[in-house]
Order: structure tokens, then C-alpha cells, then sequence
């Protein structure tokens, strides 16, 4: 059961904000997430499936870190060039390559930056040979942890994102997959924000045009087809909130970084921080079904911070989710619930909220007391 509390206090402190977000993208598909919370402040046909080009190479890099944190890949280990990957992804297919040679052996680091640099299918091909034997294999591996995220609009059929039909996503998949990968694989996260990449005496820059062009943009994947348009997802940690988002089915590289751009810096610009709860501060109560305590303070990890649209009229509301009873035992620190706030019925951000204290197991009384309050309330 989802058990919903209006939280009235953030509409007293909260400053007067706008109702409906007034932006639009050229882009067929988009999608603006706070990297903390997952909360999307912007979306424009985000759970349409659309083809995502070379940004699968996301998730090939998703299994690939996941490989070497598994210790069943490291960085310095060689990976061969089979002919398959040199015709299908090398210089002689006409696609975006790192000009593999055949036969030869190339360190898993190179490859790794070369598909997130220079977007080499080669390269791509390479590390799914290397680690699956088949880059069919490596697919279903793709997809095995697709499912893991929840990302339930995806299916993959190659490392690449050549065109196939039945290889697909949506811009919220691909920001979801984004944040997965900042948020589990920080050690990583700097081969994103290179500018270029030199690899046997052969340069290329970053194809992420919007790298270093101040505005805080440092990650993460372009992508492209004929059939599929330009398309790319971004990150920015400019100030002091990191945003994701996406932006596809543009009609050149310069339209895919402008609609990036403009995306990504109304969302930076048009929300205001407040701190509406200090740390420790206890937001709510969720119920303990047996607990020595038959409630539990629910606080932030330090401060709660909310962004919310800055504007005209007051449009707020909030509620606290969580998914209850809570069963003993609680521990202090426990993720347990959810701050939701609204902004005319949107969701405009979303922070977690902990166990402010440890719950036990209560004893007989407390356990048969909620048991009755089940059979009589349907309480659970």
C-alpha cells in the first residue's frame, strides 16, 4: 500500500514558484533528471521508443564496468581485433572507428576511451568479443542488466548502435542508464570529459561538442544514424546540482549541442535551491507494524535541498511515500521513504529520506495490538 502525507510545511517556506514549466526542444524525444533523486523535470515524449544510435554504447560500457569491478576484466588486459570488428566497425565500414588494426591487440583502457571519446564501433565490437566470445552474446549481457536497472523500454542487439529493428530505448532508459553509470563508476567518470584522444599516432576529439564550452558539461554519449537523427546524453555538475539529460532526433550535430545547451541551462537557471529542513530534522513518521516503537522519524542524509521552478504563482505541494508498514527490525540510516514535491501536479523533485533511529522487534503486546489494527483496518 502507498501510504501518501501532505507535507505542509514546504508550502510555507517555499518562495512562490511557477506553474507549468514553460520550455520547449526541437527534439522529438527529451528528458531533463536530477542525477541525485531521478526526479525528471522535463520530458517530451520520454517513454517513446526511438533508435539510440551510438548512445547504446552506454550500456556496452555499463557491462564492461561492471566486468572489471567483477575482476573478470582489467584495464590493462589485450583484447584481439577479429576481422569481424575491423570490417564491421574498422575503417573500411564508414562509421565512426578508432582504426583498429587486424589481428592485432588493443589494451581494454584504449578501447574503453575510444568508445566513449571518438565513439569507435570497432572498438565497441572489440571489448564484446573480448569479454562475451560473440558480440551476440555480449547483448543478451546487455540486456540481462537492462532488466536489472528497470529499464524496461530497451532491448539491445548490438554494442554499437548500428541500425537494427529490434534495438531500441527512450530518452528516459537512456537518462536512467546516464545516472547509473556517474552514480556507480565515479572512478571512471573522467574519460567522459576528455577533450580528445590520441591512439597509435592517430588524434581524435571528443564528439560531444558541448565538453568544455563552459557550461559545466562533462559526460557523457552522442549518437547518430540517417534514420534516427542526432542525439546525445548530457551531464553538467555546473553549481552545485548535477542534471542529465537528453536530447534526440535533431536534425544536425549543431541543432543536437544548441537544444543540449538550451536544455540544460534552463534547467540550471530556472530553479531556486531551498533548504526547507536542517540535518537531523525529522520530516515525518512512518509506521513500524510490530516495532518496539510503532513509528520512526524519517530525516535527510544532512540538509534536504529542493529546486524548485522559480516563477509566478504558488503551485506547490509535497507528499512522503513510502511503501508500509515498515517491518522491524529498522536501522538507523535505513533508505526508507520518499519526499515527493509537485508543482501543479509535477514532479519537480524528489529527495530520499532515512530511519532517524533504530526500531526492534516489539514484544508480544505491541505485535498482537498491530495484528488486531490489520484484521480490523486492513492496515498492511
Amino acid at each position: 500500500m502507498r501510504l501518501l502525507i501532505a507535507i505542509a510545511a514546504i508550502l510555507a517556506l517555499a518562495a512562490p514558484v511557477s506553474a507549468q514549466v514553460d520550455f520547449d526542444t526541437k527534439a522529438r524525444f527529451a528528458v531533463l533528471m536530477d542525477h541525485e533523486s531521478g526526479a525528471v523535470i522535463f520530458q517530451k515524449d520520454a517513454d517513446a521508443r526511438l533508435e539510440p544510435a551510438s548512445m547504446t554504447k552506454l550500456m556496452t560500457l555499463a557491462v564492461v564496468f561492471n566486468e572489471i569491478r567483477a575482476g573478470r576484466v582489467s584495464l590493462d588486459d589485450l583484447f584481439f581485433v577479429s576481422e569481424n570488428a575491423w570490417r564491421t566497425g574498422g575503417a573500411t565500414s564508414g562509421g565512426s572507428t578508432m582504426f583498429a588494426e587486424l589481428n592485432s591487440q588493443i589494451r581494454v583502457e584504449d578501447l574503453i576511451r575510444s568508445v566513449i571519446i571518438q565513439s569507435g564501433n570497432d572498438a565497441a565490437i572489440i571489448l564484446a568479443e573480448g569479454i562475451a566470445g560473440t558480440e551476440a552474446t555480449f547483448a543478451l549481457m546487455m540486456n540481462e542488466l537492462a532488466g536489472d536497472l528497470g529499464l524496461e523500454g530497451s532491448n539491445f542487439t548490438n554494442a554499437t548502435g548500428l541500425p537494427d529493428a529490434d534495438e531500441y530505448s527512450t530518452a528516459r532508459d537512456l537518462a536512467d542508464l546516464g545516472r547509473y553509470l556517474i552514480r556507480e563508476f565515479p572512478e571512471y567518470y573522467h574519460y567522459f570529459s576528455e577533450p580528445e584522444m590520441e591512439w597509435n599516432k592517430i588524434k581524435q576529439a571528443n564528439r560531444n561538442s558541448l565538453i568544455d564550452v563552459g557550461i559545466g558539461v562533462d559526460g557523457l554519449k552522442t549518437g547518430h544514424t540517417q534514420s534516427a537523427g542526432y542525439g546525445v546524453v548530457l551531464s553538467t555538475a555546473q553549481g552545485d546540482r548535477r542534471l542529465i539529460a537528453v536530447v534526440h532526433g535533431l536534425a544536425s550535430m549543431r541543432e543536437r549541442a544548441e537544444e543540449g545547451r538550451k536544455l540544460l541551462t534552463w534547467g540550471q537557471r530556472a530553479f531556486e535551491r531551498i533548504t526547507p529542513y536542517a540535518a537531523g530534522t525529522v520530516v515525518g513518521y512512518a509506521d513500524v507494524y510490530g516495532g518496539d516503537n510503532p513509528q520512526v522519524g524519517l530525516v535527510g542524509k544532512g540538509e534536504i535541498a529542493l529546486y524548485l521552478p522559480r516563477g509566478s504563482r504558488q503551485c506547490l505541494s509535497a507528499t512522503l511515500n513510502y511503501t508500509g508498514p515498515l517491518m522491524p527490525p529498522v536501522r538507523q540510516g535505513d533508505k526508507v521513504a520518499e519526499l515527493r514535491v509537485f508543482c501543479n501536479d509535477q514532479l519537480v523533485q524528489a529527495a530520499p529520506l532515512y530511519a532517524a533511529e533504530d526500531v526492534r522487534q516489539g514484544d508480544l503486546v505491541r505485535r498482537a495490538t498491530d495484528a488486531m489494527k490489520h484484521l480490523a483496518l486492513g492496515w498492511l
